[in-house]
């Protein structure tokens, strides 16, 4: 099975590789490494690992924090396989190929950037109306209630967005397990604040700042090329 480790690794040389050669020992292979962030203090580095047969999950927590200086900020399953879209680049390269379905892309591939399971594309259409435009595979039933086209969503008190930013599952109109799971959620703004995609991690890692700064950024890039005129 594979998980998602998200590690805190101290700013010296030789680090990961450290990290790498422990995991190694105990039967893990690492499958992909995304840097997150960096900075003087060090970097924060996504690793998925897949871990041997019968191998425990905290085996993958203990290796790598037996390294000095490293923390280990979370571990999870890892569900979302992204499409073949991996990185920010993979999925500017798939909305220019396809400009007249931007938002619907963005919506399917998102969530596979960011080592997420799943988005929603939600359109706030006037008080207390909030449609659902897309979603990808996986995402979950937001509780309109109704057979609306499209689907509706539960009033979300902090739609319209004007900005992007992470989300608190208790701000309102989700699901009250998510909180219970440790649901993270991120949120920006697809051209305009009524027109916004949410991304869900059941159990972390939180969004950091720079991922927030990059969904903004493919978010803007979206709302760009749904405006783009067809030739």
């Amino acid at each position: 099975m594979s998980y998602l480790l998200r590690l805190l690794l101290p700013d010296r040389p030789g680090a990961l590789g450290a990290v790498a050669t422990a995991l190694g020992r105990v039967g893990i292979d690492i499958v992909s490494l995304a840097v997150v962030e960096r900075s003087a203090d060090g970097a924060v580095d996504d690793l998925v690992v897949q871990l041997p047969p019968g191998g425990l999950a905290d085996s993958a927590v203990t290796a790598a924090q037996s390294v000095p200086g490293v923390r280990v900020e979370s571990l999870r399953p890892f569900l979302a396989d992204g499409a073949g879209v991996a990185d920010d680049l993979d999925l500017v390269d798939a909305l220019t190929d396809r400009p007249g379905d931007a938002s619907a892309l963005l919506a399917e591939l998102v969530a596979g950037v960011f080592h997420a399971d799943w988005a929603i594309l939600l359109e706030c259409a006037g008080p207390g109306d909030v449609r659902i435009r897309e979603a990808s595979v996986g995402a979950p039933d937001l509780g309109g209630g109704d057979y609306a086209s499209p689907p509706r969503a539960a009033a979300l008190p902090w739609l319209p967005l004007p900005e992007a930013r992470e989300i608190d599952p208790g701000e309102g109109g989700l699901p009250a397990r998510w909180a219970e799971r440790g649901m993270q959620l991120a949120a920006a703004p697809v051209g305009c604040p009524e027109l916004v995609i949410l991304v869900g991690r059941p159990g972390g890692p939180t969004f950091r700042s720079s991922e927030i700064a990059r969904l903004a950024h493919l978010a803007g890039i979206t709302a760009s090329l749904s405006r783009r005129p067809a030739r």
